[in-house]
Protein backbone atom coordinates (compact mmCIF):
# COMPACT_ATOMS: atom_id res chain seq x y z
CA UNK A 1 0.00 0.00 0.00
CA UNK A 2 2.77 2.35 0.76
CA UNK A 3 4.02 1.89 -2.85
CA UNK A 4 1.05 3.43 -4.12
CA UNK A 5 1.29 6.44 -1.83
CA UNK A 6 5.09 6.68 -3.18
CA UNK A 7 4.33 6.71 -6.81
CA UNK A 8 1.20 8.86 -6.30
CA UNK A 9 3.52 11.31 -4.61
CA UNK A 10 6.00 11.44 -7.15
CA UNK A 11 3.57 11.36 -10.28
CA UNK A 12 1.81 14.21 -8.41
CA UNK A 13 5.29 16.04 -8.31
CA UNK A 14 6.23 15.55 -11.99
CA UNK A 15 2.83 17.02 -13.06
CA UNK A 16 3.61 20.01 -11.05
CA UNK A 17 7.34 20.12 -11.67
CA UNK A 18 6.51 20.01 -15.76
CA UNK A 19 3.39 22.18 -15.11
CA UNK A 20 6.24 25.33 -13.28
CA UNK A 21 8.98 24.39 -16.20
CA UNK A 22 6.20 24.96 -18.92
CA UNK A 23 4.84 28.18 -17.77
CA UNK A 24 8.59 29.05 -17.61
CA UNK A 25 9.56 27.93 -20.98
CA UNK A 26 6.07 29.29 -22.60
CA UNK A 27 4.82 32.51 -22.08
CA UNK A 28 2.02 32.99 -24.81
CA UNK A 29 -1.46 32.46 -23.65
CA UNK A 30 -2.24 30.30 -26.46
CA UNK A 31 -0.47 26.85 -28.02
CA UNK A 32 1.90 27.87 -30.16
CA UNK A 33 3.84 25.07 -31.08
CA UNK A 34 2.36 21.88 -32.58
CA UNK A 35 6.29 20.11 -33.41
CA UNK A 36 7.20 17.31 -32.12
CA UNK A 37 9.91 17.43 -29.07
CA UNK A 38 11.99 15.16 -28.96
CA UNK A 39 13.59 15.36 -25.54
CA UNK A 40 10.41 15.10 -23.90
CA UNK A 41 9.32 12.30 -25.77
CA UNK A 42 12.63 10.35 -24.87
CA UNK A 43 12.28 11.57 -21.21
CA UNK A 44 8.84 10.64 -21.79
CA UNK A 45 9.61 7.09 -22.92
CA UNK A 46 12.45 6.47 -20.34
CA UNK A 47 9.59 7.62 -17.84
CA UNK A 48 6.75 5.66 -18.67
CA UNK A 49 8.87 2.37 -19.16
CA UNK A 50 10.82 2.79 -15.78
CA UNK A 51 7.58 3.03 -14.24
CA UNK A 52 5.88 -0.10 -15.91
CA UNK A 53 8.28 -2.59 -16.63
CA UNK A 54 11.47 -1.80 -13.62
CA UNK A 55 9.75 -3.86 -10.63
CA UNK A 56 11.62 -1.85 -8.36
CA UNK A 57 9.96 0.94 -5.91
CA UNK A 58 12.47 3.38 -6.16
CA UNK A 59 12.77 3.35 -10.26
CA UNK A 60 9.11 2.98 -10.66
CA UNK A 61 8.52 6.49 -8.50
CA UNK A 62 11.11 8.00 -10.71
CA UNK A 63 9.49 6.64 -13.87
CA UNK A 64 6.28 8.38 -12.64
CA UNK A 65 8.21 10.97 -11.61
CA UNK A 66 9.28 11.68 -15.35
CA UNK A 67 5.70 10.46 -16.73
CA UNK A 68 4.22 13.08 -14.90
CA UNK A 69 6.80 15.92 -15.86
CA UNK A 70 5.87 15.41 -19.45
CA UNK A 71 1.71 14.93 -19.09
CA UNK A 72 1.57 17.67 -17.04
CA UNK A 73 2.73 20.55 -18.86
CA UNK A 74 0.67 23.04 -20.03
CA UNK A 75 -2.37 22.47 -21.57
CA UNK A 76 -1.44 21.59 -25.49
CA UNK A 77 2.54 20.53 -24.73
CA UNK A 78 3.17 17.77 -24.78
CA UNK A 79 -0.03 15.61 -25.16
CA UNK A 80 1.67 13.63 -28.28
CA UNK A 81 4.88 12.92 -26.13
CA UNK A 82 3.27 11.19 -23.49
CA UNK A 83 1.06 9.22 -26.04
CA UNK A 84 3.88 7.82 -27.95
CA UNK A 85 5.51 7.38 -24.19
CA UNK A 86 2.67 5.88 -22.86
CA UNK A 87 1.94 2.96 -26.20
CA UNK A 88 6.30 2.37 -26.76
CA UNK A 89 5.93 1.54 -22.95
CA UNK A 90 2.73 -0.34 -22.98
CA UNK A 91 3.80 -2.62 -26.09
CA UNK A 92 7.41 -3.09 -24.34
CA UNK A 93 5.16 -4.29 -21.12
CA UNK A 94 3.19 -7.40 -23.24
CA UNK A 95 6.58 -8.06 -24.99
CA UNK A 96 8.74 -8.60 -22.05
CA UNK A 97 5.84 -10.50 -20.13
CA UNK A 98 5.25 -12.50 -23.35
CA UNK A 99 8.53 -13.33 -23.17
CA UNK A 100 8.52 -14.98 -19.70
Amino acid sequence: MLDYMIYLLTFAAGLILGLVYSYKQHGEPFVAETEFNMLFAAVSILGWCLAFNSGNVILSAIGFLLGGFVMGERPGYGRKETAVGLIIAVILYFLLKWTV
